[in-house]
């Protein structure tokens, strides 16, 4: 494995393209905690309405991912700065069941580290080997997935012993309610896109989802599970595996590499970045 200290480098053993697999999964658990979970069921931001807007949405969501793993600094802060104009306008009023403010660096924090975790298991179920130090590299560069949008730095935990006791504290904060439920099961069901698509895919996407959940969040989603699922899913996941590291890194990459361009060429341009 490439072991460069430039954080391009580094943060690219983890941006494998193949694990956007994961992407429902991931965002089931971004929305376990209440305060992200209305956040997003609630928000006003029509731009960003996965329902409305599935295409855009998946790509603002995406170069997000991109910029954070393989964009430069000053990329993140102009990303940061897009982002946080739409943030604005996501917050609780007097009728929402829970209170929640997009700026909240708590939420923030969660979100981060559901991103995080995301690549972690990506990593392992596809079998990337990395070494002890590699992880411990890559988990520090990680604090991106924080710090682009509102979360200091020095909230992200200290290192991975860390990271496993924040996030085993965090798990007692989830609590996924029927509306929370009813909107991220549409989403694994893919109600979002044509009927065509849903036809197509939706039995694969929610048995690959359902797999990447962690037990508690399949629990709280009512979604069914058993060993002989999960040694299938796992020898799945590591037959790609195989076919991820055999990719030249351009292909390993994608798309977040080619999102990245799409990025620069809109800040070059002028156009607007989500």
């Amino acid at each position: 494995m490439t072991t460069s200290t430039t954080p391009e480098l580094d943060l690219r053993e983890i941006a494998i393209g193949a694990g956007l697999m994961a992407g429902a999964a991931n965002v089931i658990m971004q929305l376990g905690r209440p305060g992200v979970g209305y956040g997003v069921v609630e928000s006003k931001v029509e731009s960003g309405n996965v329902f409305k807007h599935p295409i855009k949405r998946a790509r603002t969501t995406l170069t997000y991912l991109a910029v954070a793993t393989l964009g430069s600094d000053d990329e993140r802060k102009a990303y940061r700065r897009a982002v946080n104009r739409s943030h604005a306008q996501v917050r609780s009023d007097q009728n929402s069941p829970v209170a929640y403010n997009a700026f909240d660096p708590d939420l923030q924090l969660w979100v981060a580290a559901c991103l995080y975790r995301g690549f972690e298991d990506n990593c392992r179920l596809m079998r990337i080997r990395l070494t002890p130090g590699q992880w411990a590299e890559i988990y520090r560069r990680s604090a991106v997935f924080g710090t682009t949008l509102q979360v200091p730095a020095d909230r992200w935990p200290a290192d991975l012993d860390a990271f496993e006791r924040y996030w085993k504290e965090s798990l007692d904060r989830i609590d996924i309610d029927d509306t929370v439920r009813g909107y991220l099961t549409q989403l694994v069901d893919l109600r979002n896109m044509p009927v065509v698509v849903q036809l197509a895919f939706r039995r694969f996407h929610r048995f690959v989802t359902t797999g990447y959940l962690p037990p508690r969040f399949r629990e709280q989603m009512h979604l069914d599970w058993d060993d002989r699922r999960q040694r299938v899913f796992e020898s799945m996941m590591a037959a790609l595996g195989v076919l991820v590291r055999l990719s030249p890194p351009v292909l390993r990459a994608f798309p977040f590499n080619a999102l990245l361009v799409d990025l620069r060429w809109r800040i070059r341009t002028g156009r607007a970045l989500v």
